[in-house]
């Protein structure tokens, strides 16, 4: 089957509101190579978060194909999603999205829990936190950290499974520029000792000129793949 970690076929994903219908995707097609870094940008309405979320395996394609890591994933059940989102992707987003209750370990935990996978749990959470530099913050809860030390979390959590994918959704957007640019520092490192496939989905071009390739996509269609 596919070379590629990702690869798209010709996807569309039509919206239906009403008696009306949105086209999001328009027959976009992409392959991202393993440890490869890329930028996904475009204007808002372009359907990069459409996009985003088929690959991520949150939604599934109206019409097309997607192999993920060779395996066809179009069709899958919800269940089926789920499972492969959790054993294949690593989600960062711009809001953090921790628990607020929670400790630093304890929010990084939270993916080996859904997997129900118990063996060595703890263990491979603070391995995490330790990765991006925040052994000595595992006690702390979201309010006791920084926007750029929550964030890190986020990336502990996203890294746990040891997924073939992370997916970073505008990840410095609230960031200050110090902060932002020492995640992008700490997700490229990542990128390179681990040779984790790294998209991104960003409106900054400084973000974007840090990546390897630049797809650029508009009216639900790849626009340029530079």
């Amino acid at each position: 089957m596919s070379d590629w970690v990702v690869d798209t076929r010709d996807v569309t994903k039509v919206y239906t509101m009403g008696d009306m219908e949105v086209h999001a995707l328009r027959g976009l097609s992409i392959q991202i190579g393993a440890g490869e870094v890329i930028a996904i940008m475009g204007p808002s309405g372009s359907g990069k978060s459409t996009l985003m979320n088929i690959l991520g395996c949150l939604d599934r394609p109206t019409a097309g194909d997607y192999y993920l890591d060779g395996e066809s994933v179009s069709e899958l059940s919800d269940d089926q999603l789920a499972g492969i989102r959790n054993r294949k992707v690593g989600f960062v987003f711009q809001s953090f999205n921790l628990l607020p209750r929670a400790t630093a370990l304890a929010n990084v935990e939270l993916p080996l829990r859904y997997a129900q996978n118990g063996k060595n749990r703890r263990k491979r959470a603070k391995a995490a936190l330790e990765a991006v530099g925040l052994a000595g913050r595992i006690t702390h809860r979201p309010n006791e950290l920084s926007g750029g030390e929550q964030q890190r979390v986020a990336i502990a959590r996203a890294l746990v499974n040891n997924p073939s994918i992370i997916m970073a959704d505008e990840p410095t957007g609230n960031l200050d520029t110090k902060a932002g640019d020492e995640l992008m520092e700490l997700l490229l490192d990542l990128n390179r000792k681990n040779d984790t496939t790294l998209i991104i989905v960003t409106h900054d071009p400084e973000i974007a000129a840090l990546t390897q390739r630049v797809v650029k996509i508009r009216d639900g269609v790849v626009e340029s793949d530079t």
